[in-house]
C-alpha cells in the first residue's frame, strides 16, 4: 500500500468527514459519562500543507483553505473550525490536523482514545505528534482488527471512525465484516464510516449488507463538490446517528457544497437508510 494522507489532506472529504466527526463527539460529550473514541485509520496526525506532498496536488486549496477563507460558516461547522484553528496557533491554516490530533483535542478528563495506524513510518510520526495526551493509546497494526479488540469499550459509549484509503478491492467488504462484527458485540456505539463515491453499485450493496445484518439505525451523508478530475464525492455513513443529524446538517452541506464546488453540479445531502 503507498497511500499516505498528506498528498490530500484538507481536501474537501477531510472537511466533511471531520466536520462530522467533531460534531458527533460533542454530541455525545453532552452527557458527562466517559467516552471510548477509536480510529482505525489514523494517519499521522498533522500534516504541513506547504511540504511538497501536500502542494504537489493542491487539495487543500479547494478544501480547508476555502473554508478560511469565509467569513462566516454554519454553526455546526464552527467547533472543527476552531480545532483547526487552535492546531495552527489562531492564525493562517499552514497545517492541517488529522483525525487523531482532532480527536485528542476533544478528549475531556474521563475520556479515551485508542487510535491504529498500519505503516510503520505514519506510526511513528502519529506518536510524535500525541506524545503529550496521557488518554491516547497509538497501535500500530490492522486497522479492522484494532476496532474488534476494543469494542465493547468499558465506557460503553462511544465512536468509532473507519476511515481507510480504499487502495484495494474488497474494501467495502472489509469494511462490512468489521462494522457487522462490531455492532454485534457493541450495538450501542456511534460508527462513522467514510467512502468514496465512485461507484453507485458497490456503496449500495454495502449498505444493503449492513442492513440486512440487522443494524436498524444508519443515516448517509454525502458531498458531491463536481470537480472534472480526481476524487469528488464522497460519503459518510453514520450508524446509530444522533438523531438531530438531519436537522443540523440539512443545510449545512448545502453550504458546503457551495463553499467548495469544484463545478456547477455540486451538491451534498443527508437522508436516513434504516431506523
Amino acid at each position: 500500500m503507498n497511500y499516505r494522507h498528506a498528498y490530500h489532506a484538507g481536501n474537501f472529504a477531510d472537511v466533511l468527514k471531520h466536520a462530522v466527526l467533531v460534531w458527533a463527539v460533542g454530541y455525545l460529550q453532552q452527557k458527562p459519562g466517559p467516552l471510548c473514541l477509536i480510529d482505525s485509520h489514523g494517519g499521522a496526525g498533522l500534516y504541513d500543507l506547504g511540504a511538497p506532498a501536500a502542494q504537489k496536488t493542491g487539495e487543500a486549496e479547494a478544501g480547508i483553505l476555502r473554508l478560511a477563507a469565509t467569513e462566516a460558516r454554519p454553526a455546526v461547522l464552527e467547533p472543527y473550525w476552531d480545532l483547526v484553528r487552535g492546531a495552527n496557533g489562531g492564525g493562517a491554516v499552514v497545517h492541517y490536523p488529522g483525525s487523531p490530533k482532532l480527536i485528542a483535542a476533544l478528549l475531556r478528563p474521563q475520556d479515551r482514545a485508542v487510535i491504529g495506524e498500519l505503516h510503520k513510518e505514519e506510526t511513528a510520526a502519529l506518536r510524535a505528534s500525541l506524545a503529550r495526551f496521557e488518554r491516547v493509546r497509538v497501535v500500530e497494526g490492522d486497522g479492522y482488527a484494532l476496532v474488534g479488540k476494543s469494542v465493547p469499550p468499558p465506557e460503553k459509549r462511544g465512536l468509532v471512525l473507519i476511515d481507510p484509503p480504499f487502495e484495494e478491492d474488497g474494501e467495502f467488504e472489509r469494511i462490512a465484516c468489521c462494522v457487522i462484527s462490531a455492532h454485534g458485540k457493541w450495538p450501542t456505539g456511534v460508527y462513522l464510516i467514510w467512502y468514496p463515491l465512485k461507484d453507485a453499485g458497490a456503496v449500495e450493496r454495502f449498505h444493503n449488507e449492513l442492513k440486512n445484518a440487522g443494524i436498524s439505525k444508519m443515516a448517509a451523508i454525502t458531498l458531491d463538490v463536481g470537480g472534472a478530475d480526481g476524487l469528488s464525492a464522497c460519503g459518510l455513513l453514520v450508524v446509530n446517528p444522533p438523531w438531530t443529524l438531519e436537522q443540523e446538517w440539512r443545510e449545512a452541506l448545502s453550504w458546503l457544497a457551495s463553499t467548495l464546488a469544484q463545478g456547477p453540479k455540486a451538491r451534498g445531502a443527508v437522508s436516513q437508510l434504516a431506523g
